[in-house]
Formats: structure tokens, sequence, C-alpha cells
């Protein structure tokens, strides 16, 4: 029989999918619609999967459009990989011995994803203030606060769990 824990993770590990899924796709409009600017139509860059107009950056330069879109492109990337990784947590986690040091590896790493989700992010919303500061009219929505806050937070839970995975430790060296 089936606990609700075991449920509501069942669900969890689908959403996670679905979500892993959606920004894996976003991922692969991004690298698609920047090709198609680059090598064929600059029309595409007035409606960038971002949800904003670059083509005012497009015309002013190239290069600082081609820094914007892969930094765009690596963020969107990074955060498919958070999602994998919490895939990743879903199928190593057995909740008879849930302290176990590959799970905890995996919320160590899971945290370090979201940070440098969040350290990008930062990068990325200096460089587009300097850029809007030169003339360039958009408005990137790129949240970096939260993506430093969830790291520290999954970070602190990484070291419960090896806190944890010493304590079992001990318990079985009892018994």
């Amino acid at each position: 029989m089936k606990t609700q824990t075991d449920r509501v993770l069942a669900v969890l590990k689908v959403i996670s999918w679905i979500v892993y899924i959606g920004l894996s796709i976003a991922t692969g409009v991004l690298i698609i619609s920047f090709i198609l600017t680059l090598f064929g139509n600059p029309e595409v860059s007035k409606d960038v999967d971002l949800g904003v107009d670059l083509s005012s950056l497009y015309a002013y330069s190239k290069v600082h459009f081609t820094v914007l879109m892969v930094i765009a492109i690596i963020l969107s990337a990074l955060k498919a990989g958070l999602f994998y990784k919490v895939i990743q947590l879903f199928s190593k986690l057995d909740l008879n011995h849930p302290f176990s040091s590959g799970v905890a590896t995996i919320i160590l790493r899971i945290s370090h994803v979201a940070l440098e989700i969040g350290i990008l992010a930062i990068i990325a919303n200096g460089y587009a203030k300097w850029l809007m500061k030169k003339g360039i009219s958009m408005h990137l929505p790129l949240e970096s606060n939260e993506f430093l806050f969830l790291a520290g937070i999954i970070y602190v839970l990484a070291q419960i769990f090896k806190k944890g995975i010493e304590l079992q430790s001990e318990n079985e060296l009892t018994i």
C-alpha cells in the first residue's frame, strides 16, 4: 500500500519531468532562434523566446546580441540541468534509507547549479543594464536573487543530509 508521501513524490517526479522537458524545448527554441537570426532572418530577433524584442540590440551590435543570446541559452540549459538533477534525485531516493551519500551528492550538485544560475543571471542583468545605458531599449526577465536564495537553502539541506549520513553510519556501527 502506497503512503501519502509516496504519492506526493510520484506526482513531484512527473512534474519535474514535465518542467525538464519544457525547459529543454525552450533551450532548443532559443538556439534555433539564435541561429536563424544570425544566419538567416534578423526579423526573428523581434520575437525571441525570452518574451523580449531584441531587434534593437541586433541592429546596434551583432556581437552584443550574440553575447546576450549565448548567456540566455546557457541559463536556459542550466535550468533544464537543474531539473534533470532533481529527476536524478528522485531516482536515487530510497525512503527506507533516505540518508545516502548518493542523495547528498545530488543535493549538493543541485545547490551548485542553482548558484551558477544565480551568478550568471546577475552577470546577464548587469550586462543588459550596461547596454540599456548605451540607449538600447530592452528588458530581460532574468531572476537572479531567487536562484541565489535557492542555492543557499539547498546547500543547507545538503549539509543536513551529510550530518544525517554520519548519524546513520554511527547508529549502524553501534548496533
